[in-house]
């Protein structure tokens, strides 16, 4: 039981800058599934998007800065807002690739891929509420890690579709497909980290 009050705002800004991972994670099934030609405006939000992502993570550090007491250790809040925003920084980049590389068809597998990524914003969204009773939140990394494991499945069978030459293509339209995907799988692996921190931090306070 703790007899020092502490400042519960980081629970409401970490929400926040999950929240907006959800809304990546949409744009970028939307950015999918649409025709080339309509891929750009789709970009922008995401880049939109994105730049809410660093607000939010400036938000935090400010309050990191100006809060004498807080929840957690400091580094732990700032890691994990660190975190956070790189998974949105993923996704910004895949988005922004697949418009700069004028990507013309994605490989099948990439519709799951951001599947996996949107099951995985939600659940990261829904657990920073619960960052109030972390310990409990057990569930939420080991979710994330599974889907990790999967989405790296998937990741390895996109890679062998491209290089097979199952779908066709010149070579430089290969490398141009595969730094988008790269940058999904990159996606999967920071939402692991955002779930390693919520760990260490479980293991801190129990």
């Amino acid at each position: 039981m703790r007899l020092t009050p502490r400042d519960t705002r980081f629970f409401d800004l970490l929400t926040t800058a999950a929240g907006n991972l959800v809304t990546g994670a949409g744009l970028l099934t939307e950015l999918i599934s649409v025709p080339p030609a309509e891929r750009e405006r789709i970009a922008q939000l995401m880049h939109d998007t994105e730049h809410l992502g660093d607000d939010a993570t400036q938000e935090i550090m400010l309050q990191l800065n100006t809060s004498f007491i807080t929840p957690f250790d400091r580094q732990d809040i700032q890691l994990l807002a660190s975190r956070l925003d790189d998974v949105l920084d993923d996704m910004d980049e895949a988005a922004d690739l697949s418009v700069l590389y004028k990507i013309d068809r994605f490989p099948p597998g990439v519709e799951k891929m951001a599947e996996l990524l949107t099951r995985a914003a939600e659940l990261t969204a829904e657990a920073m509420p619960g960052l109030r009773k972390v310990t409990e939140l057990a569930p939420f990394w080991q979710e994330i890690n599974a889907i990790e494991d999967e989405a790296d499945g998937v990741y390895r069978r996109l890679l062998a579709h491209l290089f097979n030459g199952d779908g066709g293509g010149d070579p430089l339209t290969i490398m141009k497909t595969k730094e988008v995907v790269d940058r999904l799988e990159s996606a999967a692996d920071s939402f692991e980290h955002v779930a390693d921190v919520v760990q260490t931090i479980a293991v801190k306070e129990s």
